[in-house]
């Protein structure tokens, strides 16, 4: 029912966008004296076209999709002549079924619920992890740092260079500044 609602309303969407002549004859004109031309025929709103008999149909307003008996659905047209209802049904399941996700994943997305969250407990535990790491790392690397420090001092104090970074070297007598 909800799909026959959305057609029908793309229908008359489609009739009132795409229609590119005004709607000359009356609409108590009835159907079957239409039968000259799609275009004259679909000038009626309440005219269905069918290209096999070539004759114009009353619309059959109790089903929103007209029977195979009236007239097939590839061979039906309604509102615009280069249109059929195939590829109209077709188009609308399409374009329903696009708009249906995009209006979702907005409103997921807006929301904040489903996998859109920021702050979804499987990314804080993971981001936990990866800092824990990053702290690890970080103490390794000043231990190390720390290491190599005190192996240094003890090589400088082994040699007598101090602590100090100054340098107990001095010029001998004899060496003249070049």
């Amino acid at each position: 029912m909800k799909f026959g609602s959305v057609l029908c309303t793309f229908m008359f969407c489609m009739l009132y966008f795409c229609k590119a002549e005004s709607s000359t004859t009356t609409p108590s004109q009835p159907c079957h004296m239409l039968n000259e031309s799609c275009q004259a025929c679909l000038k009626n709103v309440s005219c269905l076209w069918c290209n096999n008999p070539k004759k114009c149909l009353d619309y059959p307003v109790k089903h929103v999709i007209p029977n195979n008996a009236d007239c097939s659905l590839s061979a039906a047209r309604w509102g615009v002549c280069w249109l059929n209802f195939e590829a109209m049904i077709i188009s609308v399941s399409v374009i329903g079924g696009v708009l249906l996700i995009g209006i979702t994943l907005c409103f997921c997305k807006c929301c904040g619920c489903c996998c859109f969250k920021k702050d979804s407990s499987k990314y804080l535990a993971e981001q936990a992890r990866l800092d824990r790491e990053r702290q690890e790392r970080s103490m390794r690397q000043d231990e190390r740092k720390q290491d190599r420090q005190r192996r240094n001092d003890e090589i400088r104090r082994k040699y007598g260079l101090g602590s100090n970074g100054g340098s107990q070297y001095q010029k001998f007598d004899n060496e003249t500044d070049a």
